[in-house]
């Protein structure tokens, strides 16, 4: 496969081969490697550069192994089936399914290029099971989560991961999102955190309660002269790692596989936001940044509610604080 990296820091997939006439494709045997980097040229013009990394890494890993140098017209379907399956086997089946599609989309793209005639992959929909959703562990018993935010203060790690932790359930932003916060996206003085959703490419707006506010400024003495609010431990050009928050909570005593994991504070915030502090389902859900559309078919929007949203926030933190001094 040709991969070459750009100046931009993506990647460039080139096509080795450039065959005109429909007959001559059909008969030369053109290997689904090279189909695979003809796909990947078009593929990565049109998505996000996470995307079309996560799709490589698909490739390189569990499909060009074993179709990679297989001639694309004699590839069917139970061969497919049998790379869907070593995915399957080892635990991976939400990964076999995005196999499946990838493979797919390459038999598609070879189609309309008339490499071959048809698409098996795409008969193999259903062939292995619907995988079982699996949800992050959470704590949305409020006395539980008292006693968790009481064992923040037992923490010993660096201060930025500290206030990681009291932000974290404070905020209830996606983990990535808050690891990958910089100052420049917020304004203190207007209690307010603008940054664009990472899921879903939307711009998005968290009211700051007071509570929230205090712990940033005095973060910002520490970090604000750097990027991030959390820099990494190695570099302050990067944030910090994506297990941070995780390993924090499990030197806490906590398992986060079944009891609290990073992403579990959203979890928490919907619940008990929702039975215990009665709030709007529609307001948490544009807080979640959710693009859940209203009775009237209007997607997210990121200032809608926001005055509600901004008494909720200061009303979640309030109530965290109460939870924690009688826990």
């Amino acid at each position: 496969m040709v991969v070459t990296p750009t100046a931009n820091g993506f990647w460039r997939y080139k096509p080795r081969f450039k065959i005109r006439n429909r007959a001559i494709r059909l008969a030369s045997g053109i290997s689904f490697e090279a189909v695979a980097q003809a796909w990947m040229a078009e593929h990565q013009s049109t998505v996000r550069a996470g995307t079309c990394t996560h799709a490589a890494a698909r490739l390189k890993n569990d499909i060009l192994p074993w179709l990679g140098k297989r001639p694309i017209i004699a590839i069917d379907a139970p061969e497919i089936l049998a790379v869907l399956k070593k995915v399957d086997e080892r635990g991976a089946r939400n990964t076999a399914h995005r196999v499946r599609g990838i493979i797919s989309q390459i038999f598609s793209y070879a189609v309309r290029q008339g490499l071959c005639k048809g698409n098996p992959a795409r008969d193999l929909a259903g062939a292995i099971p619907t995988p079982v959703p699996r949800h992050f562990a959470s704590i949305v018993e409020p006395d539980k989560v008292g006693r968790l935010l009481r064992s923040f203060d037992s923490f010993n790690g660096t201060y930025p991961v500290a206030c990681a932790l009291r932000l974290a359930p404070m905020l209830f932003v996606r983990p990535g999102e808050l690891r990958k916060a910089e100052w420049s996206q917020f304004d203190l003085d207007k209690a307010q955190w603008r940054y664009t959703v990472s899921k879903t490419n939307t711009d998005h707006l968290v009211p700051l309660a007071t509570q929230a506010v205090a712990i940033l400024r005095d973060l910002h003495a520490l970090t604000g002269s750097g990027r991030y609010l959390f820099p990494g431990a190695r570099s302050a050009e990067r944030p910090m790692s994506h297990a941070t928050i995780n390993a924090a909570l499990r030197r806490l005593g906590y398992e986060t596989r079944t009891e609290i994991t990073g992403h579990g504070f959203r979890a928490m915030a919907r619940t008990i936001l929702h039975e215990e502090l009665e709030q709007k389902p529609e307001v948490i859900e544009h807080q979640l940044a959710h693009t859940v559309p209203d009775t009237l078919g209007r997607a997210y929007n990121r200032t809608r509610f926001l005055k509600e949203r901004r008494a909720m926030m200061q009303l979640w933190a309030d109530y965290l604080d109460r939870l924690k001094k009688t826990a």
